[in-house]
């Protein structure tokens, strides 16, 4: 008998879903967008984060990998950088400068959330027989026990499309609460944490000679008991830098490029400035609110419909800076595919067991974002518990042993690339690690090659001196 499935969203957790459905033998998969997909890598409505900085962990471009073969070999053929952690970085924590390691660590691709997306949609397009039509999901057919399709269209125009299963991965946006509502399914818990943080970026072009400049963040500082204020230069495609900044509530960074500048050279080092002051800017400065962490709790809602099943963002969103939602997006949709292996989309239960097991690594990732974010001042929907502030107390201790133990870094990378679970933080060597501290004294400035220092010096044009 033909089955057919219908993804909500053609978006990264969309696409992958669409992937894994085909793989697994399903004769027709059709996915919608209200968008109209670009042919070419670009920004669109549907993603409101869009243009801001996104980085593909170490953790995540293994799912994908699996997923989708050979997209990493296409993300580094379309012009995505590939950056050691341990070595291709440099990074300012609350505890000091991270140095560099020759050994080895794992490492992430940065590139545009557009590349990511329009590589991974093509690669599934030319590698299946997955379907993209552009229409609006506004509702979901069927009954409590059992979805049976999506209602599309605008208000007035609505039509009915069947399907044997039906996959919400629509992202920040979803309407699934309401959606579950019509249904007779109500009493979803829902959970926001709003730290108030604003994205502001600015693509420039890479200057002559800094092409191999290392990747380089400032990252906010979450015990200072002031508003967070970070900021990145990364490398990405057709020979760009993306200078992404964030603040939290009472440190925004301003729209306009002299303050973005002025925001840039005021962060705990100005480096990030200086490395920009000369590059010639190719964009405007863009602006987005669009980032609190947003948990919906569908897994543990007393019933649940067989043949619906939530991925991606529409499970747990998180605030962007922390690196987590395309791997999150990535690892649910390997739990559709092992559970598909088990008895293919008809199964009964499989949609429950489906939401659970994604919703293992969206909770990861939420008590990472969260944990960090209910410190800072002003934050909205969270304050840190007892719990947190052991947290909080030994991971202090692990960052300023990492900024000269290459055990205690090696722990972070694992975590933060999401090759393992928080838990590796724990394992005795890491432990060890933390309790001894450095055996190197704080460096006082970032970890520069003198190349790398001289190239920043020929950089700047901001007449700071102690370059």
């Amino acid at each position: 008998m033909s089955r057919r499935a219908v993804v909500i969203g053609a978006g990264l957790a969309g696409m992958l879903a669409a992937a894994v459905l085909s793989d697994a033998g399903v004769d027709e998969v059709i996915v919608l967008d209200r968008d109209e997909l670009p042919d070419r890598p670009g920004h669109r409505r549907g993603l409101p984060q869009g243009r801001h900085a996104h980085l593909l962990m170490a953790g995540g471009i293994a799912a994908m990998e699996e997923l989708v073969p050979g997209v990493r070999k296409r993300l580094l053929a379309a012009g995505a950088h590939e950056i050691p952690l341990n070595s291709g970085m440099l990074a300012l924590t609350s505890e000091g400068w991270l140095r560099r390691f020759k050994r080895e660590g794992p490492v992430m691709l940065t590139c545009s959330r557009a590349l990511v997306d329009w590589v991974v949609r093509t690669a599934v397009l030319e590698q299946t027989r997955v379907e993209i039509r552009r229409a609006a999901a506004v509702g979901l057919t069927g009954t409590a026990q059992r979805v049976t399709g999506v209602r599309t269209g605008a208000p007035g125009e609505e039509g009915d499309l069947e399907a044997d299963l039906v996959v919400d991965a629509s992202g920040r946006g979803t309407r699934v609460v309401s959606w579950l509502d019509a249904l007779g399914i109500t009493g979803i818990r829902e959970r926001t944490v709003d730290s108030g943080l604003v994205n502001a970026t600015r693509i420039f072009r890479t200057p002559d000679g800094a092409e191999r400049f290392p990747l380089t963040i400032v990252h906010a500082d979450p015990f200072a008991r002031r508003p967070g204020r970070s900021g990145m230069v990364m490398p990405i495609e057709d020979g760009r830098w993306m200078v992404s900044c964030g603040g939290t509530r009472g440190g925004e960074p301003p729209a306009d490029p002299e303050g973005f500048l002025r925001y840039t050279l005021d962060l705990p080092d100005p480096v990030v400035g200086r490395l920009i002051s000369g590059a010639e800017p190719l964009t405007d400065v863009h602006l987005s609110r669009s980032t609190s962490n947003v948990r919906r709790y569908l897994e543990k809602s007393a019933r649940w419909p067989e043949r619906f099943v939530v991925l991606g963002d529409a499970l747990g969103t998180f605030n962007p800076v922390y690196g987590q939602g395309m791997s999150v997006a990535a690892f649910g949709a390997q739990v559709l595919g092992r559970e598909l292996a088990r008895g293919g989309p008809a199964a009964p239960g499989l949609a429950r067991r489906v939401l659970r097991g994604a919703a293992k690594p969206v909770e990861t990732a939420w008590s990472m974002a969260v944990g960090q974010d209910v410190l800072y001042p002003g934050v909205r929907g969270g304050r840190p518990t007892a719990a947190d502030r052991l947290v909080t107390a030994y991971t202090r201790r692990m960052m300023r042993a990492a900024t000269g133990s290459y055990a205690a870094a090696s722990a972070l990378w694992d975590v933060t690339s999401m090759r393992t679970p928080p838990t590796r933080m724990f394992h005795p060597s890491a432990v060890l690690a933390a309790l001894m501290g450095s055996p190197l004294p704080p460096s006082a400035e970032p970890p520069l090659t003198p190349g790398e220092r001289e190239l920043l010096r020929s950089l700047d044009r901001t007449g700071l001196p102690g370059v």
